[in-house]
């Protein structure tokens, strides 16, 4: 983010610093940052952002053509609610409330296009776009009935952010633009409430000191939290006007101190700065992160909206509040949210005071109430989809300041999509596009196992469900410092807020001591998938001690803590976990899903265990068993060393022989897991050396024997060990003795291998425990037709040898991985040797790249940042690259065998995007770990649905 700096005072208008040119996505500083250093450089300056009174001339005045700026208000809006693109979501849901006649306050919305123009022209706005601003300021002055800057009859205005997704708090908002100290004396003889006028100035000062100034929001604070303490008071509400006038002349000091200048007074100067400070907030380091987090591009910018104020904090016949048209926790249709009276929507969303259930409004303004619910309950029904509102009661008179796409925990969004379906409001198709895939993971996670013993320490707000254990710390940086280390976190603070976005996504939950089910705690765990317990009020929070107290319990840094998201109990220690139960609801949206789509889902399973859970998670057939997993186990590693460190053939036997009755253990358990479902299996792959121990060890405990003068047998054992260490010690082992080279090189080891598999699936085959197996023999790493060729002639002499002595058919498949890009080169000369081919995609990606992947996190968070890469390749298949030897592979293969069986065994066969990529290419399934297994059903379900009339909500 670059440092914002403001030259010496001058009288008129507002002059800011011009950076390089940059387009909206780019920060606009010498070089693109990390947020944690932008966060770093933003400490480390003690001077803030200054409001002078210059405007610097522009040369040569940029030309805007075009419209700019969409008014609504007066039950009629130039903008409508399909223009996200150009109005951000917040200025379309203003624009359509207002043609369908919801009560809105008038207002205009600045385009995204402005905000592309700002930071393209140097974080400047030509003369031409500010008077047209100004005609717009006085259309709203003639719909509202009030001047801007007029003394004794001033209108106010909001300066909100709006961008085309859904960013809740991580760009700016100004309230009660337009007050000084002239306008303030206006509103009090306007309004006759002198409280509420000061209040209103009070709140202004100090977010304009903190977004348009840049001053930290705790200075204000501490200010507020002094006077409060020395009034012994604990409520903002309970400030008399003349606390608010002490507190507004140390905020005025506090201003002029930092800048070097006097809280500016010109209304216009004002609105100016806010504007820009709110299109420069797309670019402030929370915003970025949630950006990334959420894979939002960069280049789309912000909106802002500038809106007539109406209060919520005129006295106890106000209000303002936030809800959901439907339960954003558990999915239930009911009318969901909460309210503060006599205060302002900030109050609401910063947790500052824990608000009341929207049910009690209904005892206190009936009227209101049922006004509400019937509005939301058509906007609802208009949209067709949750909407999470906002909404302000000025002394009795209702106003939607907001509407948008609730978000909602990922079992509220699979809850509503079916509920929605057979209310009639969508259909199964759109159903299915209403949830991320990549969001089913959390319906995965572990709950609290009722059966365990907890210590509950205290209870707040069920936020956002589930279960996490964790050390508890108290910031956002020691929260990416304990999970960098890798430790688990449980992320404990008085109240969230948006600068805790890099802590939020690297803790496991959430403990806020105030707050409630809309605060920014709530919406964003819930966003995330993340456990939280908001608005623990019993806890005492101590953010510079870094300790939390309850009751008696004194809980420091590194104490382990456990929440239950779905309780809103928070217990002492680490609590067990059991798996989650699945909700009918998602058997039913699976099956809508498995309706639809046509790839078929895999596993990559290496046990029974993970083949049954794959299983029950929906796996049609394992695509990848790695059988070199089954040789680390305890009982095995040493027979396996002896076989590496044999001399010859016969003793290299005579260890597979003592490997081969596990090795058919292990897969005749996966095959009865599977019960007639096809079973990939790929020969060894991995180097061997990976199976002896690691040199240093080795060294230390050839030492040792020395230095105890043990048996020479036994030093010369170890010896023999080291020496093979280094024979079999390689410089690039990935691209070394590997795959079907090992099978090439040691011919038994694939013999061996193929016994195993063979014996186990005849042994199946004529037992009762499950269908006969599908058997899938696929040999990795071959480059080569020969060495396809090779390897087949032995698993198909030793197939039928096999099949012969147990007088069983077996039904098999003999294939490869593609994972060499020769490989997907020559796939025509390849497929007339393979039956299947399955797409290695890790290996292919790191050979196509010529990235090692063990070695490339070094430097592809840096690709990210700087956007010489989009996406991680090893996460997300690169689809111009290796796509393209993927399609070469996929042509060349069907021309030679068309009924040839195509598929992606490699971890992108669990991602979205990639799945996505392998629906175009025609590829017949993919493969994925087993918790990922119903996000690729939903992901290849979508991907049919993208080549429909449908489109991603």
């Amino acid at each position: 983010m670059p440092a914002k700096k403001t030259s010496k005072k001058a009288k008129k208008s507002v002059k800011k610093k011009a950076p390089s040119k940059k387009k909206p996505g780019k920060k606009a500083s010498s070089g693109k940052k990390t947020v944690k250093k932008a966060k770093k450089e933003k400490k480390k300056s003690d001077k803030a952002k200054k409001v002078t009174t210059t405007k610097k001339e522009i040369k040569p005045e940029v030309e805007i053509k075009g419209k700019y700026i969409y008014y609504f208000g007066d039950g009629i809006a130039e903008g409508r609610g399909n223009m996200k693109d150009l109005l951000g979501g917040k200025g379309a849901g203003l624009a359509e409330m207002t043609n369908t006649g919801v009560p809105v306050p008038p207002g205009f919305t600045i385009t995204t296009d402005v905000c592309k123009l700002f930071y393209e022209n140097n974080m400047e706005l030509p003369k031409s776009f500010e008077e047209e601003m100004r005609k717009y300021i006085a259309k709203l002055e003639k719909s509202a009935g009030m001047g801007f800057g007029n003394k004794n009859n001033p209108l106010l205005v909001s300066v909100r952010s709006g961008a085309k997704f859904s960013m809740p708090g991580m760009m700016d908002t100004v309230l009660n633009l337009g007050l000084n100290d002239e306008t303030l004396q206006g509103l009090i003889k306007k309004t006759d409430n002198e409280r509420f006028a000061y209040d209103s100035y009070r709140r202004f000062v100090q977010m304009f000191g903190n977004v348009v100034l840049g001053i930290d929001k705790s200075e204000f604070e501490e200010i507020l939290e002094k006077r409060k303490k020395k009034q012994r008071i604990a409520m903002d509400t309970e400030l008399t006007v003349d606390d608010l006038k002490y507190i507004i002349k140390k905020f005025k000091a506090l201003i002029l101190e930092k800048t070097g200048e006097e809280f500016p007074q010109d209304p216009l100067n004002q609105l100016v700065a806010a504007r820009d400070a709110v299109f420069k907030s797309w670019n402030n380091p929370r915003a970025i992160t949630y950006r990334h987090l959420n894979d939002i591009p960069s280049g789309l910018g912000t909106a802002v909206n500038i809106q007539t104020m109406v209060f919520g904090n005129m006295g106890d016949n106000s209000a303002t509040g936030v809800g959901f048209t439907r339960n954003p926790s558990t999915g239930g249709k009911e009318f969901y949210g909460e309210y503060l009276s006599n205060a302002q929507g900030e109050d609401v969303v910063a947790g500052i005071r824990t608000p009341r259930h929207i049910s009690n409004l209904a005892k206190e303004m009936p009227r209101v109430h049922k006004q509400l619910k019937d509005i939301t309950t058509k906007l609802e029904k208009h949209y067709r989809d949750v909407q999470d509102f906002e909404f302000t009661i000025q002394e009795g008179r209702l106003y939607l300041l907001q509407t948008r796409t609730g978000k909602r925990t990922t079992a509220a969004a699979v809850k509503i999509a079916v509920d929605m379906v057979k209310e009639g409001l969508i259909d199964k198709g759109e159903a299915l596009l209403r949830v991320e895939p990549e969001h089913l993971e959390h319906l995965l996670h572990p709950a609290i196992d009722p059966s365990a013993a907890v210590n509950v320490i205290a209870k707040g707000l069920a936020a956002s469900p589930g279960a996490a254990s964790g050390q508890a710390v108290f910031t956002a940086d020691d929260a990416v410092r304990f999970s960098d280390a890798g430790n688990d976190v449980i992320l404990v603070r008085q109240e969230t807020n948006p600068d805790d976005i890099h802590g939020m996504n690297a803790a496991r939950g959430i403990l806020t001591a105030r707050g409630g089910m809309t605060s920014h705690a709530a919406v964003v765990a819930r966003g995330m998938g993340k456990c939280c317990v908001a608005g623990a009020e019993d806890i005492r929070v101590y953010g510079v001690d870094k300790k939390m107290i309850v009751g008696g319990a004194v809980i420091k840094e590194g104490d382990y803590i456990t929440l239950n998201g779905t309780t809103g109990e928070v217990m002492l220690g680490q609590v067990p976990t059991i798996a989650p139960q699945l909700s009918g609801e998602f058997a039913t949206f699976m099956k809508w899903a498995d309706e639809i789509r046509r790839l078929r889902i895999r596993t990559n399973a290496d046990t029974p265990d993970d083949a049954r859970q794959a299983v029950a998670f929906g796996a049609e057939g394992i695509g990848l068993c790695r059988t070199e997993h089954m040789f680390f186990a305890p009982d095995r590693i040493p027979i396996v060393q002896e076989m590496i460190l044999a001399t010859d053939e016969i003793a290299r036997r005579e260890a597979l022989d003592k490997l081969l009755p596990f090795q058919k253990n292990d897969f005749k358990a996966i095959f009865v897991a599977m019960d007639g479902r096809p079973v990939t299996i790929r020969t060894i792959d991995p180097p061997l050396h990976e199976f002896l121990p690691d040199k240093n060890e080795t060294l230390k405990e050839l030492e040792g024997l020395r230095e105890r003068k043990a048996w020479e047998d036994e030093i010369a054992e170890k010896e023999k060990v080291l020496q093979r260490i280094d024979e079999l010690h390689e410089f690039n082992p990935m691209l070394g003795h590997r795959g079907c080279r090992l099978g090439i090189t040691y011919p038994e080891i694939t013999e061996m291998q193929a016994r195993a598999i063979f014996t186990a699936a005849c042994e199946v085959a004529r037992g009762r425990k499950a269908k006969a197996p599908v058997v899938e023999v696929m040999i990795p790493l071959v480059g080569i037709v020969d060495e396809l060729k090779n390897q087949r002639e032995i698993i198909d002499r030793v197939a039928e040898e096999v099949m012969k002595k147990h007088k069983v058919e077996i039904q098999y498949l003999v294939g490869t991985m593609i994972e060499v890009p020769r490989g997907a080169i020559t796939a025509d000369e390849i497929a007339g040797v393979a039956e299947f081919f399955s797409f290695g995609t890790n290996d292919l990606t790191q050979m196509t790249f010529g990235y090692s992947r063990d070695d490339a996190a070094k430097f592809l968070k840096v690709y990210i940042n700087k956007e010489i890469l989009t996406k991680d390749p090893f996460v997300t298949l690169d689809t111009s690259g290796v796509g393209d030897l993927i399609r070469i592979a996929v042509t060349k293969g069907r021309k030679i065998r068309h009924d040839i069986k195509l598929g992606i065994c490699g971890e992108h066969g669990g991602d979205p995007d990639s799945i996505r990529f392998c629906h175009e290419v025609d590829l017949d399934y993919v493969s994925a770990s087993p918790f990922r297994i119903p996000i690729a059903r939903l992901a290849a379900a979508q991907a049919v649905l993208g080549e429909t009339e449908y489109t991603q909500k």
